[in-house]
This record gives structure tokens, sequence and C-alpha cells, in this order.
């Protein structure tokens, strides 16, 4: 394969260092071994039968990683980051996310207790690419964000981020590109197979009582090759059943009176109980017949299934009808009525379940073939499809039936040192002879009042999400040491979502329906707001069972036609690339320059939708719109010393509107009593909606890096980046011709009014720097062997505006400083580490009514995990085992969010600290 092996090497990364690091399984590393004589090109681990201990210092575990992954850092023409197997499978994290966000310039935000989703330089996860094995990945939200919980850490053997793109690099995005790899069995280069598993469990204990706070992991994965070493497979195999709890509390908002005061509008504080259940599987054909040949089958699967429960109040307060007694207090420095008592207060008590399963599958085969010496010809077939489907479902109980029925609470209240109110309530909210199934509320959903109301409600979204991509490309050298690449890539990507909502109505209705019995558990506790009983039944249970009748409502109806889309995206790149390896007077440099042409043809369908009177008006929509965007890129890698490196990076990228902003349709209005106004700033016509034509966002980018490396695993980087923004997306109201559209009573006098929608008009730039180090301590002093620290800390701003002369808005996801620490010891066979992340305040996107996109502020959190471990040494009968202990979020830190004021909390998030213990075992 030398042919091969060496284009592919000229191209962006040293394919020994990086095939390496991308090469050993999960929980398979404790004996891959790396030499120090040999560390600024490592060759892959070999037996430790055939090692001399005379000629070379062993190292094995985190330390190997390290190594791993610092000569791929080094040996790539891009600035990248990198981790190895060893980082995944070892490290304290719950997920790929979280190991990822220890890299510079990467954070998560927490949803459930997990990082699912991560930013890169403050770029928002829609700002981001993901790719499998080269190949652009399928995502199970409602955009193009992929959720990192759909891949079991142990069935993936590394990851890099490219933060800057070359041309040959399709998915580059905004943020950055993380590239995640699966082994590769010829380059592992011998048999293996491994076991491993971990029971876990979180501190909170088991708060809903359906719901276990325990859970397990198990996996196991085979690697085999001929005897010829020509054909090399591997499988794998990751079983999850993993547990969260969640004690959440919800604030509405906080009105004021004519002094700025503020009283609370009303409040949902809530216990909640996760267990994501996943099986995964893995495989991987390789075949080297010559030479000139290497056809690489690759495929993931893996099904999981999200089961939560929630259990809470919802407590309308100020804006719900209650009112305060005389005697209340307010907080002088934050004008908070923080103390005094509701009275008349009705609350709904909620039994609530979720019920999301997804499919995921993503495969393809890559052919490398030399058609003459010096040119290679490569071909790469893709596809990726995740299926999705949700039952989302709010189950109503009360002490009677509409705003005034049944028992009305007087609830005292005074305020925690977290801003978080705290009740003693007259009414027990355990008690099953005063809560009853009912609609606590008059929420009807018929206005004629035709026996329809909301005793629950239950939200059914699908998402079918499908990428198939075709690539082709030749490679072929050029001199000594350099090589030109051309190649294109085809995909095409259909993703559809469907928003399915009804109204529950007990079939009892109107009576108050007491809990079966058979179906109550005992009383849960809402303790952390001073309420220590709440009933509890199986409410999954009771929906099944056919004790609820569903009705379309009509102000759901608007929303879910408003929210379902059909995108179709195909997308076709041409790239050309030189790869050079040149002395420019005394100093090494390295690197490519090229350029991208990405043509885009896209189209979307949708709804437009409007409610008059009772009834449902749509109009079904299709739009969209094709473009072409030349992207440019350089990188240029300058070795000014030995082992030090200025790196510099120019390019062009681009990042698509999110899939969300690409649905035509939306919603509409009209206004009777505007009808006779011919002024168009009284236009009885309004409309909010997507848009089908947006182009995607651009940006120019440059970025510069000193990088010096002083030993194997030690190295010490400054890099600064500036993004020039040409565009931004943002909403604003265009002029728009409602001709057509369906009206009620006399004729308008004007048929033109203003849509809300959104636009590519707005500009701006991102920019800072990143640090990141290594420090193995022997460096220091011999007796320091086995000790060592690598961390990294990043400063991120913005300064984007929505249109000219406007204030600058703030970037979803964008942190200014992220810090990121890890400590360690790892010899004769003792493994023990503590990892610290910081992450300062940045503005959150939640999850709001009817798919809709929050936005709050999150206070700035720090991170403690740590890991201790043993592994078995050789000679030892148990050699090859491994057993290890885990802790994550040791400090309890919530996850908090907050509007304008951090005393004016929204979301009060703890989610408690998660344990494990397991072993590893490798044959």
């Amino acid at each position: 394969m030398k042919k091969i092996t060496m284009l592919r090497g000229a191209v962006t990364v040293s394919a020994m260092a990086l095939g390496t690091v991308l090469a050993q399984p999960a929980f398979a590393q404790a004996q891959d071994e790396v030499t120090q004589d040999d560390a600024d090109a490592v060759t892959g681990p070999s037996d430790s039968a055939n090692a001399d201990p005379g000629d070379a210092i062993v190292i094995t575990g985190l330390r190997a990683s390290l190594e791993n992954s610092v000569a791929a850092k080094k040996s790539n023409t891009s600035i990248v980051e990198v981790v190895s197997a060893e980082d995944i499978g070892k490290l304290p994290d719950v997920s790929i996310a979280e190991t990822l966000s220890r890299l510079p310039g990467l954070a998560t935000q927490r949803l459930d207790g997990r990082a699912n989703v991560l930013s890169i330089r403050g770029l928002a996860p829609d700002f981001t690419t993901t790719l499998l094995n080269g190949r652009e990945q399928v995502s199970a939200n409602n955009n193009r964000g992929v959720e990192f919980d759909q891949y079991p850490s142990e069935l993936i053997n590394g990851a890099v981020v490219y933060k800057t793109p070359d041309a040959s690099l399709i998915g580059q995005a905004l943020g950055g590109t993380i590239d995640m790899k699966t082994v590769r069995p010829l380059t592992h280069g011998r048999e293996t197979f491994v076991i491993g598993g971990r029971y876990e469990w979180n501190d909170l204990g088991e708060i809903n009582p359906d719901i276990s706070n325990k859970g397990y992991r198990a996996n196991a994965s085979y690697i085999g090759l001929n005897e010829a070493g020509t054909v090399g497979w591997a499988v794998g195999a990751a079983l999850m059943s993993s547990p969260t709890a969640e004690e959440r509390v919800q604030l509405w908002g906080y009105p004021t009176d004519g002094e700025g005061n503020y009283g609370l509008g009303g409040i949902k504080p809530y216990i909640k109980s996760n267990k994501l259940d996943r099986f995964g599987l893995m495989g991987v054909l390789e075949f080297e017949p010559t030479e000139d040949a290497h056809l690489t089958l690759d495929g993931y699967w893996s099904r999981f299934n999200d089961n939560q429960v929630l259990r809470g109040l919802e407590i309308p307060l100020f804006w719900g009808g209650a009112g305060i007694e005389e005697g209340f207090t307010i907080d002088p420095e934050t004008r908070i009525v923080d103390s005094g008592t509701f009275t008349n207060v009705k609350p709904l008590v909620r039994n609530d379940f979720v019920d999301r399963d997804s499919e995921i599958f993503a495969g393809g085969a890559n052919l490398q073939y030399g058609l003459s010496e010096g040119l290679v010809l490569e071909l790469d077939a893709g596809y990726s499809r995740l299926d999705k489907t949700e039952a989302n479902a709010e189950i109503y109980l009360g002490t009677g039936r509409g705003d005034s029925g049944g028992i009305l609470d007087d609830i005292d209240f005074t305020y925690d040192d977290n801003y978080i109110p705290q009740f003693d309530t007259a009414v027990d909210y355990a008690d099953p002879s005063v809560i009853f199934l009912t609609a606590p509320r008059t929420w009807c959903g018929n206005p004629e009042g035709d026996g329809t109301c909301q005793d629950g409600f239950i939200n059914t979204p699908t998402i079918d999400d499908e990428l198939m991509s075709l690539r082709a490309q030749v490679t072929k050298e050029v001199g000594m040491a350099d090589s030109l690449r051309v190649g294109g890539n085809y995909s095409v990507r259909n993703k559809q979502l469907v928003d399915e909502g009804y109204l529950l109505t007990n079939v009892n209705f109107p009576a108050n329906t007491p809990v079966p019995a058979e179906l109550l558990y005992d009383p849960v506790s809402l303790g952390f707001i001073g309420i220590d009983r709440l009933i509890a039944f199986d409410s999954k249970a009771y929906y099944r069972a056919g004790n609820y009748t569903e009705t379309p409502e009509s102000n759901w109806e608007v929303n879910r036609f408003k929210n379902r889309y059909d995108v179709t995206e195909k997308v076709l790149t041409g790239f050309a690339q030189y790869n050079f390896d040149w002395m420019l007077g005394s100093v090494p440099t390295r690197g490519n320059v090229g350029m991208q042409v990405v043509h885009t043809d896209q189209e979307a369908d949708g709804f437009v939708v409007r409610r008059v009177d009772n009834d449902i008006i749509l109009e079904p929509v299709t739009d969209g719109d094709t473009y072409t965007e030349f992207l440019p890129s350089l990188n240029a890698n300058f070795e000014v010393m030995d082992d030090t490196f200025v790196r510099l990076g120019l390019a062009r990228v681009l990042a698509r509107p999110r899939l969300d902003q690409l649905n035509p349709g939306g919603g509409f209005g009209y206004d009777q009593s505007r009808a006779t106004s011919a002024d168009i700033n009284q236009s009885p016509w309004s409309a909010d909606t997507g848009n089908a034509r947006l182009r995607p966002l651009i940006a120019n980018t440059i970025d510069l890096a000193i990088e010096n490396y002083f030993a194997p695993r030690g190295y010490v980087s400054l890099t600064g980046f500036y993004k020039d923004l040409e565009t931004y997306i943002y909403r604003r109201q265009t002029e728009f011709d409602f001709t057509g559209y369906p009206y009620i009573g006399q004729e308008p006098a004007i048929f033109r009014g203003f849509n809300n929608q959104w636009s590519n008009d707005g500009s701006g730039k991102v920019y800072g720097f990143e640090f990141a180090g290594s420090l193995p301590f022997e460096v220091l002093s011999p007796s320091l062997d086995g000790f060592g620290v690598f961390m990294s800390g990043s400063y991120t701003d913005s300064d984007v505006t929505q249109a000219e002369d406007a204030d600058s808005t703030r970037l979803p996801g964008l942190s200014e400083w992220v810090v990121n620490g890890t400590a360690y010891y790892e010899k004769n066979g003792i493994q023990a580490r503590v990892s610290a992340r910081y992450r300062s305040e940045f503005l959150a996107e939640v999850s709001g009514l009817s798919l809709s996109r929050d936005f709050d502020i999150a206070e700035a959190e720090l991170l403690l995990d740590a890991q201790i471990g043993y592994e078995f040494q050789p000679g030892s009968s148990l050699e090859g085992l491994s057993i290890l202990a885990t802790g994550s979020n040791l400090t309890n830190e919530p996850f908090v969010t907050y509007r304008n004021e951090e005393y004016l909390v929204r979301d009060y998030n703890n989610y408690g600290r998660t344990f494990s213990v397991g072993f590893n075992y490798r044959f």
C-alpha cells in the first residue's frame, strides 16, 4: 500500500501518527506501547513481548493516548485538536461530547444532566458539522446539530476537530468540523478481543418510583485479521441503560408593580427521572489484496429510547389570579417580593411521561486504487438515516374542575439563597381523596363548550432524516513531496418534521375522576421547594388503557402546521487542493492551498396557516433557491525552530441555515378592524414565516498559532482567530403581497402588509484566542515520572448586528471564557485523574412551547470529575484486567438560567452526582 499511503499522508495528516490515534479500540489500550525514542513519528502499538526494555521505555494508558494525540496534532497541516480511544474510553465522562468539550475552544450545554451537543469557538451546534469516518451525519433534533449520545463512546475510537479547513474537507463549517472515527483493523494490526462493563448510579436517589437511579453499560469488541494480513475485520456491540435525575424549578416571570418591585408570575417545580436505553453495533471490513488496492466497508447502527417521568406542580400566582395578604416583604437589593402568603391559589398537579425512540444507521464504502505510479483514485459512498418518534404527554390532576372548583389553597412563601421560592401549603397534594384526575384550570379547546376540555395534552412529533453522498477524487504526486488532489462530492439530504399534538379529555368528563388505587405509588417529594408530599401514579398505564379521548386543539393546530417542514438539499462540491512540502530558505514549510466550489439546490415544503373563527385555513407552500459559493483556503505550517511551528490558516467558510429557518410555512393574520386602511403601516395583513430562499452564513477567517513540542507528551500552543461574518441570519419585517389569501368581512383596501421573516442581512465578527498545554512532570524530574497535567483556556467575543446601526446581539452558545484542566498519575498500574471544566455565562437555547426556541442566559458553571483505577501488570494472573471507579459533577453544580439579572431566575436544574464502578478486560 506504499503508493496510496504516501499520497494520503501528504494531504493533511501523517498517516502513521493519526492512524495510530484512531486505530486503537475502546478499552483495548492497556498494552499499547509508544517509545520515547520514536515520539515524533508514532508507528503504532507493538506487543510487549517484542519490546526490548533496554531500548525503549514502555508507556500505556492515558499517557500513551496523549502521546498519540500530540503526535497527530503536530503532524497535521491544519489547526486541529485530537482525542484518541483512551481519552474516550477511560475519562470519567458520560458521553463523547463531554470528552470533546475538554479540548481548547469547545464547550457543551447540559440537557437532562448530559452534555450532548457541542459549541466550537462560541458558535452554536447548528454552526458545527459532525462527520463519521469523513461522512456527514444526520441528527435526532429538529435541526442540524448532532446529539452525541446517539454514538456509544465504546464504539468510537477517536475524533479530530478541524478548526481550519482544507479544500478537500467535505463538511467544513463556520465553527469547526468534528470527524469521529471507528477502528481500522489492518492499521491496528493484531487480533484483539475486549469486554467491559460498568455499574452506575445517581446520588439524588430514586426520586420517581417507576424509574431507577441505577444503570449499567456493557460492551464487547473483536478485531481479527487473516494470516496474510490482507483482510481485517472488526465488530463491536455496546449496551447501555443510563439514569439521570433532575430537580427542576421553572419560574414563569416577574410582573412589576408601579414602584418596580418584582412579583412571581407563576412557578413550575418538578422532579424528573430519565433512563436512556441504547444498543449500538459497529462493523468494519478491510481488504487490501495488493499494495495498490484498499477497500473499506464500515457500518454503525444504534437504537435508543429516552424514557422520562416528570411529576410536579404548575402554580399560577400573580399571573393566575392569586392574591397576596398584607405583611409581605420586599428585598431592598433585588426588589423581589420575597415572603408573604398567596391566597386563592389553584395549582395544577402534573404526572407526565415522555417516550422518545430513535434509530440511526450510518455506513459507507471506500475504495482507494493506485492507477499508476504516483496516481491514486479514491471513491467513497455514504448513507446515513435517522427515524425518531416521540410521545410527550401531560396528565393533569387537581382538587376540582375549573378555576374555582374544588379547594383553593393559601401558600406561605419565602426565598432561599439561590432566589428559589420555598412554599408551605395548606392542601395535602398527595391525598387521593382530595386530588383527582381533572382539569383544575378552565382550559377548554372549543369556545362553544362542547364538552371538550383539557385534562391533559400529548405532543407526538416525528423526524425522518436521510443523507446520501458520493465522492470521487484523484491524487497525483508532484515532484518528490508535493501532490495535487482534485475531486467532487455530491450529497442529497432530506429531513422531515411532522408535529402532531392533541388535547386529552378524560372519558369521565365532566366528573372529577379518582386516581385508580391499583395505579397509585407512594407519594414523591418536592422538598427542594418545601413541599414534601405529591401524589404519584402510573400515568402512562392510565393513558394507554384508553381513558382519554384525543381532539386536535385549535390553537395547537395552528402551531403544528406552522412547525411542519420537508427540506431537501442537493449539494455538489468540487475541489482542487495542492499539498506542498517545501524549504523556504532554511525553514521547512508544509501545507495546502485550494478551492471549493459549492453549488446548492434547496427546496422546502410547509404550510401557511391561520385560524378563522373555529376553522383552520391551510395553504401548502413550496419554495427554494439555488446558489454557488467559492471557498478558498490556505494552511501553512512553518517549522521556525526544531519542534516549534507557526501555523497560518486562511479560509472562506459557510454554515447553512437551520432547517426550521428554511421552512417556508408559518402563520398569517388578518385584522378585520383595519380593512379600510390603505396605509401599509396600518395594514390588516401580517405574517410570521420562515424563508426557503435563505443563503448560508459566510465568514472569512484567519487563524494564527504558535506551537512548541518539547517532549513526546509535552507541548504548549497559543492560537488567535478572527471570523468576519459577511452575513448573519435574523428576523426582519419585509413587505409581502397577500393577494389570494382568505379574509372575512368586506374586501380590504390593500393586500400588502409585513411579513416577519428570516433574513441574511446581519453581519459582524467573532474573535478570540486559545491556549493549550500538556506537561508530563518527568521533564521536570525523573522522580515525578507518571504525574502530569494538560489544560486549555479560550477567550471568545463577538460583535454581531442584525441590521445597519442596530445594537450588537448576543450569539447563542458563546461563553467568553472556557477553561479545562486535568491532573493525572499513571504508573505501575495505578491510574488516577481529576478534571475540571469551567465556562462563563452564555445565551442558552432551550425548548419552548410548540417546538419553539427560547433564549435565556445560563450562569457560569464549574464541573469536577474524577477517576481512579488499577490495571493488573504483566506477569499477574489477572493481566489484561483493569478496574476503575468514576465520579461526575462531584461539586453538584446546578444548571441555572435567568432573565436580565441573576436573581430573576428562569430555570434551576439540579442533576446530582453520578458515580460508576467497572472493569475492562482484554484478551
